[in-house]
């Protein structure tokens, strides 16, 4: 039982971390699914979310977080999809994003990483799959050493 409260604990602190890192969080509405995203640096985690989900934090890398609900049920429940995606800078430097999904009770997560420079701009280009319905989420983000 006290594994089980940790976990859900630590579900909890990573969800405020990114969260409250950012002035608001992002959502698209696509046909029956909202996709909710936001991309921060990792060190807004604290080093111990970060080594329970095996995230490196660092002032040079970067934190994707994308969460896919249902919007045809009660509640909007989470959907497990399947995500891929690239992310280029502006020089055109393309870098995979290796997405990993994190399943904490009825939420689904999927985390991604990618370096970046001060300053820099990562434009995301990221394809959701959806029982066979593609999906396209396209933005940006402008991130910063601390």
């Amino acid at each position: 039982m006290k594994n089980v409260i940790n976990k859900l604990v630590l579900i909890g602190f990573i969800t405020l971390s990114l969260i409250g890192s950012v002035n608001a969080e992002n959502m698209k509405k696509m046909d029956n699914i909202n996709v909710h995203y936001i991309a921060i640096g990792s060190t807004f985690l604290t080093p111990e979310i970060a080594k329970a989900y095996g995230i490196e934090r660092s002032r040079y890398k970067g934190l994707i977080n994308i969460s896919v609900l249902d919007n045809t049920q009660k509640g909007n429940p989470a959907k497990t999809v399947f995500i891929n995606g690239k992310a280029r800078n502006d020089v055109g430097q393309i870098k995979s994003l290796d997405f990993t999904e994190v399943k904490e009770g009825a939420a689904v997560y999927y985390l991604a990483q990618v370096s970046y420079t001060n300053e820099e701009t990562i434009h995301f280009d990221i394809n959701i799959s959806d029982k066979g319905k593609q999906h396209n989420l396209k933005f940006s983000q402008k991130f910063y050493v601390d």
